[in-house]
Order: C-alpha cells, then sequence, then structure tokens
C-alpha cells in the first residue's frame, strides 16, 4: 500500500483526536468541582474582553448613548435617586469611572463587565437547579443571547438590573433551601439592592413572592423565618431611599405616569405584540444555537439514535426538580405579567424592559430532566460561541462603515454631539476663563455634553419636572450656562427657544453646525443654536 493512502487518514486521525482532547480538556475544567468557578470566572472574562473589542469597532462612527452618557452624570455625584430612577445604575457607573477613563471603550467595558457579571451569577444559581456540565452549557447559551453581546452595548438602568436580579433569585433559592434567618437576611438585601436598581423589578420580586405561594413545598418555606426576615431586612434598607421619595415628592412615579401612560388601546396593543415579538426573537437565537450545539455534541450523528442520545424519560439525579420548579415559575410569570399588565393599564412597554427579565430562559430549557448533554455538547456550544464571536469581531469594521454610509442623511445617533461638547467648551473658556458648569438642553443633547466635555457641566433640562438633582435653575443662573437648540428636530425646537427666550435673556446667540466624517463617509450636518449665558457677577 503506497504512503499516499495512508496519510491522510492519519491526519484525519489527528484532528479527530485534537478535537477530541480540546472536548474533554472543557469537559473537565467545566466539570471538575475544584476548577470550573475559575473557567466559568475566565470565560466570561474573554467574553467582556472581545466583545468590548467588538463593540468598539462596531460603535466606531457613533457617540455613546444618552442613556450611558446619564449613567455617568449622575456618577458624578451620589444622591439617592436620580429624579427618573433609583441610584444604583448611577453609582456604579460613578465607582466604574473613577477607575476607568471617560471614553467611549470604557462604557462598553462596563457594559460587558455587567452581563459577564451576570453570567458568573447565573452559574451559581443554576448549580442549585442542575449538574455543572448543564449549568456550563446554560453560560453559553447566555453568552449567545443578544441581550449579552451586541444587543447589551448600552449601559443603563436597564441593563444594570442584571446585577441585583440574578443576585436576587440566587438568594431565593438559597433561602428556599435553608430557610434560615441567615438565608433570609441575604435575600431581604438581594431585593433592597434590585429596587435601587430601577423600580421595574418589582416584576421579578412579585414573580418570587408567587413562586412562593405556588411552589408544592410552599409551607415549608412559609413556616421558616427566611421569608419574613427577607421582607423585614428589605424595608428598613429602604428607609433612606423611602425619605428621599417623600422630599421629591415621589417623581419617579410623576415621570412614569406623565411618559409611559398610553390614551390609544389601538397603539397599546400594538406595542405589547412589538414587546413580545422581540424578546421571542432575541432569545430564539440562543436557543436555535443551543439546540445546534446539543445536536452536533451527539456526533457520529444518525438519524435513527440521535434523538435517544439527547432526550431519554426517566430519573435523572442532574436535575433538582423543586429548584427546576421554582425557576420554570419565576420564569414564566416575569415572560406573561409585563404583558398582561401593560394592557391592562394602557401602558407604554419599551421592548428594553425585557433586558433583564429573561436571563433564566436557558436555565429553564437545560432543567428539563428528560433531555441529556453529551460531554461533547459543552465543546460544541463553546465552539459555535467563539465562531460567532470571532467573526463578528472581524466583521465589525465593515459594519460600521456601511452603517454610516446609510444614515448620512439622518439618524440622532451619529450626529456629532462629542465635537459639539468640545467646541463648546472651547468657546466657553475663551468667553469667560471659567470652568464650563452647567448645559441646558434636552436629555439627548445634554447627556453627552456632560460625557464629552472635559468640563463635565451638570445637565439640566428646560422645564423637566423630573429633575435629576445635581444642578437647578439657580445654580445654572448663578454659575451661568449654555443652552443648546436643536433645529433639526421642529417638535422640540420651539419648546426649546421659547425657554431661552424666558431664562437666556442677557444669552449672547451662536449658531454651530457639526459633522462627523469615518472611514471618508460623512455623517449627517446638524445645526445648533447656542445660548452662551454669563456667570452671574
Amino acid at each position: 500500500m503506497s504512503t499516499a493512502s495512508i496519510l491522510p487518514a492519519a491526519r484525519r486521525t489527528t484532528r479527530r483526536l485534537t478535537i477530541r482532547r480540546i472536548a474533554a480538556w472543557i469537559a473537565s475544567r467545566a466539570i471538575d468541582p475544584r476548577t470550573s468557578l475559575w473557567f466559568v470566572i475566565g470565560f466570561a472574562l474573554v467574553h467582556a474582553f472581545l466583545w468590548t473589542l467588538i463593540l468598539v469597532k462596531l460603535k466606531a462612527a457613533q457617540d455613546v448613548h444618552m442613556d450611558v452618557a446619564e449613567a455617568y452624570a449622575w456618577g458624578q455625584r451620589f444622591l439617592l435617586g436620580y429624579g427618573k430612577h433609583p441610584p444604583l445604575s448611577g453609582w456604579i457607573a460613578g465607582v466604574w469611572f473613577r477607575i476607568f477613563p471617560v471614553t467611549n471603550w470604557s462604557t462598553y467595558a462596563l457594559a460587558m463587565a455587567t452581563v459577564s457579571f451576570a453570567l458568573v451569577v447565573c452559574w451559581l444559581i443554576a448549580l442549585r437547579v442542575v449538574d455543572r456540565r448543564r449549568a456550563f452549557f446554560m453560560v453559553v447559551m447566555l453568552a449567545l443571547y443578544p441581550i449579552f453581546n451586541f444587543k447589551g452595548f448600552k449601559y443603563n438602568a436597564d441593563l444594570a438590573q442584571l446585577v441585583p436580579l440574578p443576585l436576587l433569585v440566587l438568594a431565593y433559592l438559597n433561602a428556599f433551601e435553608k430557610r434560615s434567618f441567615k438565608s433570609g437576611l441575604w435575600l431581604g438585601f438581594a431585593g433592597m439592592l434590585a429596587l435601587m436598581t430601577k423600580y421595574w423589578v418589582v416584576t421579578m420580586i412579585g414573580a418570587i413572592g408567587l413562586a412562593a405561594l405556588i411552589h408544592p413545598q410552599r409551607m415549608q418555606f412559609l413556616r421558616s423565618q427566611a421569608p419574613w426576615v427577607a421582607i423585614g431586612t428589605m424595608i428598613v434598607a429602604m428607609i433612606p431611599h423611602l425619605v428621599w421619595l417623600e422630599e421629591v415628592n415621589f417623581v419617579p412615579f410623576t415621570y412614569a405616569g406623565d411618559v409611559y401612560a398610553l390614551s390609544s388601546r389601538e397603539l397599546n396593543v400594538q406595542l405589547v405584540i412589538g414587546y413580545i415579538l422581540h424578546n421571542l426573537g432575541l432569545l430564539a437565537i440562543p436557543i436555535v444555537l443551543g439546540l445546534i450545539a446539543l445536536l452536533l455534541g451527539s456526533m457520529p450523528w444518525r438519524p435513527s439514535d440521535v434523538l435517544a442520545r439527547i432526550w431519554s424519560r426517566g430519573p435523572n439525579p442532574a436535575v433538582n426538580l423543586p429548584q427546576a420548579l421554582n425557576v420554570w415559575i419565576i420564569q414564566a410569570i416575569v415572560a406573561i405579567g409585563p404583558p398582561l399588565g401593560a394592557l391592562a393599564f394602557t401602558v407604554y412597554i419599551k421592548t428594553d424592559w425585557g433586558i433583564p427579565l429573561f436571563f433564566l430562559v436557558p436555565l429553564a430549557l437545560v432543567a428539563i430532566p428528560s433531555l441529556r448533554f453529551p460531554r461533547m455538547a459543552l465543546f460544541s456550544i463553546t465552539a459555535v460561541w467563539l465562531v460567532a464571536t470571532i467573526a463578528t469581531l472581524i466583521a465589525a469594521p465593515s459594519i460600521a462603515t456601511q452603517e454610516i454610509a446609510s444614515n448620512r442623511i439622518g439618524g440622532s445617533t451619529y450626529a456629532a454631539r462629542s465635537e459639539l461638547a468640545r467646541e463648546l467648551t472651547q468657546t466657553w473658556q475663551d468667553r469667560f476663563h471659567s470652568r464650563w458648569a452647567v448645559v441646558v438642553a434636552r436629555s439627548d443633547i445634554g447627556e453627552p455634553m456632560t460625557f464629552y466635555s472635559p468640563d463635565h457641566p451638570a445637565s439640566l433640562v428646560p422645564g423637566e419636572a423630573w429633575t435629576s438633582g445635581l444642578t437647578s435653575l439657580d445654580e445654572a443662573k448663578r454659575l451661568g450656562f449654555i443652552g443648546v437648540c436643536d433645529t433639526t428636530d421642529p417638535v422640540f425646537l420651539q419648546p426649546c427657544e421659547a425657554w431661552m427666550a424666558e431664562h437666556a435673556k442677557n444669552a449672547e446667540p451662536v449658531v454651530m453646525t457639526t459633522m462627523r466624517f469615518f472611514n471618508g463617509h460623512p455623517g449627517p450636518s446638524t445645526v445648533w443654536k447656542v445660548y452662551l449665558v454669563p456667570p452671574a457677577k
């Protein structure tokens, strides 16, 4: 026999053995109690690093989202609330930007650090429900969920909920199992932490409460001290924030009522349907890719026995059924409750409100006892994640170029607010030889001024009832301010000009034009009406 017929077979054998060795290494690290925690942490760190690189390239032609700039602005002062929301998202941003520079890349790093922290906590949740093999499979499924990668690019109060909500579920599962005073304390503190992020978390708190009442083992839990200690701890821990709420006349609820109440039932129904379809579409990605990885993991693939490899009825010691039931109940309630509530109360339900509500879906699926997970499935799901991530990293620069080329006429995302912030800072310092302290503009203009200006002026929105508390009209008049009106938005231009006419009578009017260029492609040209109000003498 010639060597020509032998070498290809040998090489193919070597490749198969290499893949099997990699698969065995991944499985051993993910399953071994001595290495699994650090393996998951390492995976989360790599995920955060790669997706930060992707977002930097993908968003290179854009300024940061106004929500990100707003979180940065809130973090300049550690208050008990910021008008629209409780303070935790601002506190996190405040700590982050005292360590990292105020740049675009650090905002994407913050977002990815948030979701990667959630990956590790979700793994800890999974260990109370399934074995380590399923838990790692679930972590990689979550990493493929768009909320945990490109959809999670903007750090705001919605994304920040992925810090306390997994901790809340973990604390509940711990309290449900141990039913001790200490576990009740942790549950209460986790509930307080969640409520200090956004009041929307009452959906998850309510779901956990209903799960405790519905679960077949409810009496064992309810007769213990854990739930009552948790409720008391949460109330006591919330007292400072409740005092703040009373002092500001419950302005966050005024904000919610003014912004999200709807008068049109037809529009309400359309928004609810959009919310459902949007979140189903996002969830379909990790579910489909997870199924593909599961099928690939049961190779060699034979139609006759593939189902038997991944589906088998009967007892399954890899699943803790009582805790799995808790997860199924909680996820079902937070999936169904908000759309029904929006319909009942005619509320505008934003698609982004689903960001923190579906992190239990992969766990709910891998906890199905009849599903079987071959060791090779861990390699397959990791390979799917790696290929998808590297492909996105390679494609990101060309996607960014195509995006700005298709948005050269309009699109506020590509309006050069960062350039405007730097120009206004230089203009102010040339005129008044002092720090620019206050900007008066709509949020999507003022917050980027705070972020991008080297002076980081506090933002004041004309006529807004739910002020952040970072500055005031009296302070603006004392320190002087720059007012900015966007001439491309006729809906807001007239009220902006009317406010300036009333409160900036001694202003020096200036017209500025900004335009962004990226890889030779021009962005939209924006004309700004600027009002320079000098400091009081």
